[in-house]
C-alpha cells in the first residue's frame, strides 16, 4: 500500500507539474475551457456513448462479471429511469476499444500537448447515460484477478488444447485486489469489496487513473526527444 501511495504522489506532485512546465498538460475537468469542453462533449457523444451500456443493479440485473484489470465505474443513483425502474446503483464498463488517454487538438489549449483522461470524460458526462435519474456519485475502480493456470501435465493428453481452454477463464479468476478512486464513498467501497469477496487489506485507494500503464503510450505522441531516454541498442 505504501508503494502505491508513493507512486501516485510521484505522479501528481512531480511528474505532471514537470510535464506541464514543458508544455505537456493533462487537464482535469475543472480546468477545461469552453472550447475544450465542447470538443470533449462531441467526443463523448460520438465515440464513447455509443459503445457503453450501463448496467443497473437490481434483483433482475445482478452484479456483472468484471474483466481482469478492466476500467469500470460504480455509479450511485437516485430516482427512476425512463422505464420507471428504481436502482440505487449501476456499473459502467469502459470497453477496451476506447483509448484511456485522449489528445486534444493543439488549437484548444495554450500547451503544445494537451491530454484528457477517459475517466474524466466519463465522470463529466455519466449523467447522460441515466435519463431521468440523479447521479449522486461516480467512482472508477479496477479489480485484479488470479490469472494462474492450473494444468496437470501428467493428466492432460493434449496440453495445448487444455491451455487454450483455460486462457479465457483467466479474465474471471478469483479477485485478489481492488483499486478504487480515493473519492469513492465508504458505502460503495464496502459494496464492491463484498461483491468481490475481498477485505480492507486488498483495497487500494488511488489518486489518479487506476491503470497507470496506459500512460506509456503518451511518449509516442510527444515529439520531444530531449525529454526521453536515448534508445537502447543491445551490444
Amino acid at each position: 500500500h505504501a508503494i502505491v501511495k508513493e507512486q501516485y504522489a510521484l505522479l501528481n506532485d512531480e511528474i505532471l507539474p514537470l510535464l506541464a512546465a514543458e508544455g505537456i498538460r493533462f487537464v482535469k475537468r475543472a480546468e477545461w475551457n469552453a472550447a475544450q469542453r465542447d470538443w470533449i462533449s462531441d467526443f463523448f457523444f460520438r465515440e464513447v456513448m455509443p459503445v457503453i451500456t450501463p448496467i443497473g443493479l437490481d434483483p433482475s440485473h445482478p452484479f456483472p462479471r468484471v474483466l481482469n484489470k478492466s476500467l469500470n465505474f460504480a455509479v450511485e443513483l437516485e430516482g427512476r429511469d425512463a422505464f420507471g425502474r428504481s436502482s440505487g446503483a449501476a456499473i459502467v464498463q469502459a470497453p477496451r476499444v476506447l483509448p484511456r488517454v485522449i489528445r486534444l487538438p493543439r488549437e484548444l489549449g495554450d500547451a503544445e500537448y494537451t491530454f484528457v483522461f477517459l475517466s474524466s470524460i466519463l465522470h463529466e458526462f455519466v449523467h447522460e447515460l441515466f435519463s431521468g435519474m440523479k447521479v449522486l456519485g461516480c467512482y472508477q475502480f479496477r479489480v485484479t484477478r488470479n490469472s494462474d493456470l492450473f494444468v496437470d501435465e501428467e493428466e492432460v493428453k493434449n496440453l495445448r488444447a487444455k491451455i487454450q481452454g483455460e486462457l479465457p477463464q483467466r479474465h474471471f479468476g478469483d479477485a485478489v485486489r481492488l483499486e478504487v478512486a480515493n473519492s469513492c464513498s465508504e458505502a460503495m467501497t464496502q459494496f464492491l469489496l463484498g461483491q468481490f469477496n475481498l477485505t480492507e487489506s486488498d483495497l487500494f485507494r488511488v489518486a489518479g487513473p487506476v491503470n497507470l500503464v496506459r500512460l506509456m503510450q503518451v511518449p509516442d505522441w510527444v515529439v520531444r526527444n530531449d525529454l526521453k531516454f536515448p534508445p537502447f541498442t543491445p551490444g
